[in-house]
Formats: C-alpha cells, sequence, structure tokens
C-alpha cells in the first residue's frame, strides 16, 4: 500500500539543551486564560483594553542553556505587568532583551501597572522596524505588546555585570537596528534561533554568549561606557561610585556631597555618568525608594516611618508623595496587603 511522504523529524538537540513549547488559539476566554497561567511565573497579563478580542492567538518557544534561556515568541495584544509587590517577593534578577522581528514594538509603560496603564502619556513607542527593548526583572514596569514576534533573551545579571556596570540602568532602554552592529546581531539572533538544534551544547552556549556580548556593547556604547580608555575609565568610576551609594544607602549621611568627597571625583564628571537619572541626588533617591519597597514587603512589623527615616527620608509626606510618583502606589498601601503577597517560594521561576 502506498504511503504518502512524512515530514522529516526535526533534528534532535543536542544533551544540555533543553526544549519546550506553548501555543493558545481561539476563543480569547479560554485561550487568554491560559496564556496568562503560562506566563504567570514572570509576568501577570492582562487584556490590552476593556473591550476583549473574540478571538486570542499566541505561542512560544524556549530553549534553555543552563542559566541562559532564548524564547521565540508570537504573541497577540496584551500588558504584561511586573508589579512593585512582585518584584519585592521574588528572585528573579535577570536582565532581559526583548528583540521585535515583526509587527509593532512594544510600549514601555514604566512601572506603571494600574488601570491607566494602557493609555499613560509618556509611553515609550519606538518608530517601526527592529528594535530592542532591554528590562530589569528586579525592578516593576507594564509592557503594552501588539500582535507580532519576539525574540526574547533571559540574561543572568552578572554576565551583564561583566561588561555593563550598572544593569539597573539598562531598565527601559531602547535601541534600534540603525547601525552595522546591530543589523549584525539581529542576523546573529536570528541564525542561532533556526540552527541550535544542529549546534552542541558548547557551540550553543558560545553563540548565545556573543548574542549577549553584542547586545551590551551596543547598549554600553549608547550610554557611552564604551570605545575607549575615556570610556573605560568612566565606566570603572560610574561602578565605583554605584557600589559606594548601594553600601550606604541606610546612611543618614549619604548625599551627592558626601559621595564626591569620599570618591574624590569632580561635581560635573558625577553629573555626566548619572544624567539619565536625573543626576546623582535623583540616582540616591530612586535606590532608596527601590529599598524602602523591598522592606515594606519583607518587614510588614515595622512601622512605615521607621522604614522611611531608616532610608534617609524624614518627612512622611514627602515620602509619601516620592514613592508613589516612583511605583504609583502609597507606601503604606503597599506595606498593609505584604502579608498576602506569595512568597518567593511559591513562584515557578522563567517559564518553568
Amino acid at each position: 500500500m502506498w504511503l504518502p511522504p512524512q515530514p522529516p523529524e526535526p533534528p534532535a538537540l543536542a544533551p544540555g539543551i533543553v526544549r519546550s513549547s506553548f501555543s493558545v488559539q481561539g476563543d480569547a476566554r479560554r485561550s487568554f486564560l491560559a496564556w496568562q497561567e503560562r506566563m504567570s511565573p514572570v509576568y501577570d497579563i492582562h487584556p490590552p483594553s476593556k473591550r476583549p478580542e473574540d478571538t486570542f492567538k499566541a505561542s512560544l518557544s524556549r530553549y534553555t542553556i543552563d542559566d541562559l534561556s532564548l524564547f521565540d515568541f508570537l504573541t497577540g495584544p496584551n500588558l504584561a505587568v511586573r508589579s512593585l509587590g512582585r518584584v519585592s517577593t521574588e528572585s528573579v534578577r535577570d536582565i532581559t532583551f526583548s528583540v521585535f522581528l515583526e509587527g509593532p514594538p512594544a510600549q514601555f509603560l514604566g512601572g506603571r501597572s494600574g488601570p491607566d496603564a494602557a493609555h499613560a502619556s509618556q509611553a515609550s513607542h519606538p518608530a517601526q522596524g527592529p528594535s530592542i527593548l532591554a528590562l530589569d526583572m528586579d525592578q516593576p514596569c507594564t509592557i503594552r505588546s501588539f500582535q507580532g514576534r519576539i525574540l526574547l533573551l533571559f540574561v543572568p545579571r552578572a554576565l551583564v555585570e561583566k561588561s555593563f556596570p550598572d544593569a539597573a540602568s539598562l531598565h527601559g532602554r531602547w535601541i534600534h537596528a540603525t547601525t552595522p552592529l546591530m543589523r549584525l546581531l539581529i542576523d546573529h539572533l536570528v541564525a542561532l534561533k533556526r540552527q541550535i538544534a544542529g549546534l552542541s551544547k558548547a557551540d550553543a552556549q558560545r553563540a548565545f554568549v556573543t548574542a549577549v556580548e553584542l547586545l551590551v556593547a551596543a547598549f554600553s556604547h549608547q550610554a557611552g561606557l564604551a570605545g575607549s580608555a575615556r570610556a573605560a575609565v568612566r565606566a570603572a568610576a560610574y561602578g565605583q561610585v554605584r557600589r559606594h551609594v548601594e553600601a550606604r544607602l541606610h546612611d543618614p549621611d549619604l548625599s551627592p556631597e558626601s559621595v564626591l568627597a569620599s570618591l574624590q571625583l569632580s561635581r560635573a564628571s558625577v553629573y555626566r555618568m548619572f544624567e539619565h537619572e536625573g543626576g546623582l541626588a535623583a540616582y540616591i533617591r530612586n535606590r532608596r525608594l527601590r529599598m524602602a519597597a523591598d522592606e515594606l514587603v519583607r518587614f510588614p512589623h515595622l512601622e512605615v516611618q521607621d522604614i522611611a527615616s531608616g532610608l534617609g527620608f524624614k518627612d512622611a509626606s514627602s515620602f509619601t508623595r516620592a514613592f508613589r510618583r516612583a511605583f504609583d502606589i502609597a507606601p503604606r498601601e503597599l506595606h498593609e496587603y505584604a502579608p498576602l503577597l506569595p512568597r518567593p517560594e511559591s513562584r515557578r521561576q522563567r517559564f518553568a
């Protein structure tokens, strides 16, 4: 009996490369719920508007090598949210790079997660064409995605910080494929996804690390932290200031003046290093606010004002205003529902 030819079996992955896949399609009420559940280890997924779509289609393929992961997403419109409470209770601290290959790039809506997030006037939405968005999983954010294809890389923070001293400052930064380096990077990632089934674990891992090095080089160049001996000195000084601040967030005497005096750096040079943060004073305030958020969740038995004053905020009303501006929630609200938040051990990690 004649049988039609069968399609060839896809090549097997080398030992040490783990693949998983998931897809939904059809009635939005069921398919969107299934997609929410699949994405729940890292993001809370919401409909893009109050008027739901009739159908929803999305899929992912994941390739993992040790602590590196590459995802190929085909996604429908949605809002992906990492709330302040969430990032303060779980241990996902990777840096992610989203490469938007098809369809409109997403909108980065900062730390907003309330009902107005989808209409935020300050949304970052670059022009059409391949673009890359960097996110710090240790910071809250809301991302509005559209129909399209995305390659997403999860990269350990330590690997990024080998070349980019303050990975947290990458959060929300965009790079567009307008240079030869960026076109090379995107071609490299697409080829890695297409050819990974034919690679050994060692070759696939080298290709992945090369992609990370290209990504970090591109963002370092954008931030003025690469390309010359002067940039290398600037990067080293930047890391020195950041470490100094991080170690002294609870020191009431921490200020831009104390940093300049301790490290013997010029005010102008330090301001240039932290210009993207609004200056060193703004950077210190933002780091203290982020530490306050963690402590409000970790220490529900402490008074809000005690946490605030321990981080240099002497005035309760100014602390509350600054915290609400930064995270779209009052510190007392976060503190009150902190005991109800899931603990890290109850979270699955990285879409596992």
